[in-house]
């Protein structure tokens, strides 16, 4: 899995590709490779390095061709190693074929089976190679590309995105996608095919999203799709929003960084129709909404990783400002299981790029079993689980580069928060003066964060300390417990040391055995009405030598002292007070990671968008 990116054209396109591919490199990978048509032949290069390799190398070869296809590779069958790199080839009999491949081919061995018997021989450990066989087998018996690509991926099970070029025809490349993301970029003269939008700006910003089970050829002169019945289809093409600018870094030493900095941006965009409203309406999140909300009695929240965190916050919000039971599940839990289903369920999906396998399988099993009510957050409006889900509502994030989401969980944060307060008052528990206060408290929040942002420097001389720690602890209570759980997941998705977070009233059941001089403990010590509670918490660690790093609001009654680190934000922010508090969480990972070399925006062993199981 990770990036895609084709090209047929009428010009040198290698630059292209490789320019392509490095717009790319924030949904973390571990090879890379390039593979195009030179004079009726197929030549490739691969390298286990960056993007920036590569380079090298095609500048070194001099290499111009017009027809071809480059990616990004995250490990899944098979090491990291060049002979595991995309794209694969196979060649025989004066047929040659490349393939660049996200996704998994779940029936791989018994196709590997039927291929090694028709002589195919196999130079690595990936199911990419058993695809390419297949299809080779099929144009040596005369069939083309296209058809070839169109037959052979009626067998594939599993998800994926596919792209295939051959020497047999010169200026075509063929994609197919099931599952994992595809998409058409519409040039003058050249055509292209992607798995991101960002990596074809730069030369178009019209965009065909391919449907499930579409089958395209790309020509310099034209498109022709085929649908999974196998029928032409015509897709109409959408002028991408993005601009080449808004994946570009800027002043900023990292993505991660710039993208910590844009969300007060990026949560007033989301904001944009609340913050103009005088009052909260449902159809924020669809024509529909009015009627689907009207018979909610319960909500069922899917989501992995960061968006899981979300989900958990908007819990605590839902029950206690809207009266409604609310569950979280693990997308990639939920779908294994034989859930009981409750009648007024309404099932929410939370995602940044909306192409997740496991939450896509997730509302897919809900679905299945007949809970048909749902409504996803995302960032991606072209994304799956948008065109699966009855509701919709788009955080208007922009690009996130970095692995390490940010600025997509403030977001969907927000959005959860004004479904809190819509369902709130159609439940009639949310007075028109309650409303206008909140409503005012979200237009105030854009402001709030770039105060919290403001705490940077002194977040960075915090970081000297963590720089040579190897664990770390999180602790918070109430809604501000998930926000403890991100914390941890920041700092060692991006710094590789291991954070754990736990309810501090959870402390003296096991963590505390932990706690000592070389562990720090930090502390999310919002205003709020636990915080005495936790305080008490906190003296359970000062007690065992440990020490202690609070981020507290500047109107809470909390005090520095010998092992007590206080860093104070804003005045207590009531039920938005997590998005403000995650903040500061976000810039120690970052600071923390810049100080031990880590590669911030591409932490190892990690892809931004996880389209397989």
């Amino acid at each position: 899995m990770c990036g895609i990116v084709g090209a047929a054209s009428r010009r040198n396109i290698v630059d292209l590709l490789i320019e392509g591919i490095r717009k790319l490199e924030y949904r973390g990978y571990d090879s890379t490779g390039v593979a195009y048509v030179k004079d009726g032949r197929l030549e490739r290069l691969r390298s286990t390095g960056r993007v920036s390799h590569l380079e090298e190398l095609a500048r070194e070869k001099r290499v111009q061709a017009t027809t071809g296809l480059s990616h990004t590779r995250w490990a899944t069958h098979g090491a990291p190693t060049e002979a595991n790199a995309h794209p694969h080839l196979s060649a025989r009999a004066g047929v040659e074929i490349a393939i660049v491949h996200n996704g998994i081919v779940e029936n791989h061995d018994p196709i590997r089976a039927r291929m090694k018997a028709l002589g195919y021989d196999f130079a690595s450990e990936t199911d990419t190679e058993v695809m390419v066989h297949h299809v080779h087998s099929l144009v040596a018996g005369g069939v083309s590309l296209f058809e070839a690509v169109k037959s052979a991926s009626r067998e594939w099970e599993g998800a994926f995105a596919v792209g295939f070029v051959s020497n047999r025809e010169p200026g075509v490349v063929v994609g197919a996608r099931k599952g994992s993301p595809l998409l058409v970029g519409l040039g003058q003269g050249e055509n292209f095919l992607a798995s991101d939008a960002s990596a074809v700006l730069s030369k178009t910003r019209d965009v065909i999203y391919l449907a499930d089970g579409d089958i395209v050829e790309i020509r310099p002169e034209g498109i022709r799709i085929c649908d999974r019945n196998g029928v032409f289809a015509e897709r109409e093409p959408t002028r991408s929003g993005l601009s080449a600018d808004a994946v570009e870094l800027g002043p900023y030493a990292h993505y991660m960084q710039k993208e910590i900095f844009e969300q007060p941006g990026a949560v007033g965009n989301t904001l944009e129709m609340v913050a103009n409203a005088q009052s909260l309406q449902p159809n924020l999140f669809g024509a529909e909404a009015g009627a689907v909300l009207a018979r909610t009695r319960q909500v069922l929240m899917l989501a992995c990783g960061t968006s899981y965190h979300a989900g958990l916050v908007a819990r605590y919000w839902l029950e206690a400002i809207a009266g409604v039971p609310a569950a979280v599940e693990i997308a990639s839990e939920y779908r294994y299981r034989d859930p009981v289903v409750l009648p007024g369920t309404l099932v929410i999906t939370i995602s940044q790029s909306g192409e997740t396998a496991d939450t896509i399988a997730a509302l897919k099993h809900a679905q299945a079993r007949g809970l048909d009510d749902t409504l996803t957050i995302c960032n991606a409006p072209e994304s799956a689980l948008m065109r699966h889900s009855k509701l919709r509502f788009l955080t208007r994030a922009g690009p996130e580069i970095g692995v390490a989401s940010t600025k997509a969980f403030t977001t969907q944060l927000t959005a959860l928060s004004v479904l809190a307060l819509v369902l709130a008052k159609m439940k009639g528990r949310l007075s028109e003066a309650r409303e206008r206060e909140l409503i005012a408290q979200l237009r105030h929040l854009p402001a709030a964060m770039e105060a919290v942002l403001s705490v940077e420097p002194q977040v960075k001389a915090w970081a000297q300390r963590f720089q040579p720690k190897h664990h770390a602890l999180f602790l918070g209570r109430g809604v501000h417990f998930p926000i403890a759980m991100e914390g941890a997941l920041k700092l060692k998705e991006v710094s590789y040391i291991h954070a754990e977070a736990y309810a501090a009233g959870e402390l003296k059941h096991g963590p505390l055995a932990l706690v000592d001089a070389d562990m720090p403990v930090v502390t999310v010590a919002p205003n709020d009405q636990l915080l005495e509670k936790l305080k008490s918490n906190m003296q359970e660690v000062r007690a065992r030598g440990g020490e202690l790093y609070v981020f507290a609001d500047r109107d809470a009654a909390l005090a520095e002292g010998e092992g007590v680190h206080l860093i104070r934000l804003v005045d207590h922010a009531g039920p938005l007070s997590p998005i403000l508090h995650v903040i500061p969480l976000q810039l120690l990972a970052y600071h923390v990671a810049v100080l031990r070399g880590t590669d911030v925006d591409k932490p190892r062993n990690l892809a931004k968008s996880v389209t397989v199981e």
